[in-house]
């Protein structure tokens, strides 16, 4: 299908109309960027309620990693819901949930593990906290976390969430126990060091002498909760030398590792997993968002000796859904054709051609990412880094007026995440939209 094509200046009149229902009859707990009322999608390209046709650099929130309602997961959906929709995992057995644990497990960095399946990120999150808790008896109150991190919003999950004051504001108490680090961020590195190697070792430093050696005992420490590339905090990729760094903390005391791999996981970052990029292996492993081309399910993997909750001690209702687990099996199959490989080439390929078009332009201070996770920080001035909040809006909003669907992240960073199966020519197309927007932005 061809893209972009704009036949009305969006919002168009159907558009404008769904918004204002949204916004009589929905709770608006969430921000938008703009105003897309989206009628359908085809592999990388969306059509809107009023004929517009845009490049879809969202996917869905990285969640469509083989595109929009890709024929085999549509094929899937469609026969297993013809044989039984629902019958409680948690309760009783079925075949499609072992035979998918089986190929999961296959491709998770995790060794000898097992598989507990959930309805999304969030809840992957939740659960491994009790799996982290659950596994030292309560003699490990308490859990390490990043400032940047985002990890949900429902309790416990946002107790370790610390992208967005927005997201924890007027909730207080949260779960308890929850000690927050700064986040190895070379371009705002928060210990002022030089290389992103250094300021990869002061946080390590930082959290070996002042928290492990000052604030709390070690043998206290039940987990440490990671994003191998955060997410919602603008695509920060850290120092090569930080999370192997933090692996020789965490075995050194005897702390579990939890990866967070929910927005990075499925081939997203050029790797099935972004821990791949520093060959860690993590005790547990949260996982959601791409895994079932956007049905509802997530799933933790872990350890076996870790995945030891008592029966009774944690189970939910819908996690892994049958008619979930078959649109989870036809997308590990498709993305097991090559797709991973051919994003860690393009991916480079991208940002190489984002920094050489963008690399005089004073409102963009870095390019970065991995794979289809790609970031582009915009600045008011690249001395003080100040960040260019209202720019980013406006520059959103062009795009998609020209037909380019991005959203932001962290302080002001535009983020990149087009579908892994994306054609090139389409790729292309919709950086230089991006590109020639930022250039024609003021500064």
């Amino acid at each position: 299908m061809e893209a972009p094509v704009i036949r009305v200046t969006p919002p168009g009149p159907r558009a404008r109309a769904v918004v204002e229902g949204d916004s009589e009859l929905l709770m608006q707990s969430f921000v938008r960027w703009y105003p897309l009322v989206i009628k359908r999608g085809f592999g990388s390209v969306v059509e809107d309620v009023d004929g517009n046709v845009y490049i879809d650099f969202n996917s869905g929130i990285a969640v469509l990693n083989v595109g929009h309602s890709h024929p085999r997961v549509v094929e899937a959906i469609k026969g297993q819901a013809g044989l039984f929709t629902h019958y409680s995992l948690t309760d009783f057995y079925y075949e499609l949930a072992v035979d998918y644990a089986r190929e999961l497990l296959r491709i998770t960095p995790v060794g000898d593990a097992k598989v507990f399946y959930t309805n999304s990120g969030a809840e992957s999150i939740e659960g491994s906290m009790k799996i982290a808790r659950g596994y030292f008896k309560g003699s490990r109150p308490y859990i390490i976390a990043f400032i940047g991190a985002f990890h949900g919003r429902t309790y416990g999950a946002m107790s370790l969430t610390a992208s967005k004051p927005t997201h924890r504001r007027h909730f207080h108490p949260l779960v308890p126990g929850i000690i927050h680090v700064p986040y190895p961020y070379p371009y705002r590195c928060p210990f002022k060091t030089g290389s992103p190697e250094e300021c990869g070792e002061a946080t390590l430093a930082y959290i070996e002498d002042w928290i492990l050696g000052r604030l709390v005992d070690p043998g206290e420490v039940s987990a440490i909760f990671f994003e191998p590339i955060q997410g919602e905090g603008g695509y920060i990729v850290p120092p090569d030398n930080f999370l192997p760094g933090l692996e020789k903390i965490a075995r050194k005391h005897g702390i579990l590792l939890v990866a967070d791999e929910v927005q990075t996981g499925f081939g997203r970052s050029g790797k099935w997993f972004a821990v791949q990029h520093w060959s860690i292996t993590p005790d547990l492993m949260a996982l959601a968002k791409a895994i079932a081309s956007g049905l509802p399910l997530g799933a933790i993997v872990g350890r076996k000796e870790v995945m030891s909750l008592p029966p009774g001690s944690h189970a939910n209702t819908f996690g892994g859904n049958p008619i979930a687990l078959a649109a989870a099996k036809a997308t590990l199959e498709i993305l097991k054709e090559g797709v991973v490989e051919r994003v860690d080439k393009l991916g480079k390929e991208a940002i190489e051609y984002l920094e050489e078009r963008l690399k005089e332009t004073p409102i963009v201070g870095e390019v970065r990412g991995k794979g289809f996770m790609i970031g582009i920080e915009l600045v008011k001035d690249g001395k003080s880094k100040e960040p260019a909040r209202g720019e980013l809006v406006k520059i959103l909003n062009e795009t998609f007026k020209k037909g380019v669907l991005a959203i932001g992240g962290g302080i002001s960073t535009l983020r990149i995440a087009p579908p892994l199966t994306i054609e090139e020519e389409l790729l292309f197309k919709g950086l230089d939209i991006i590109v020639e927007t930022i250039k024609e932005t003021p500064k």
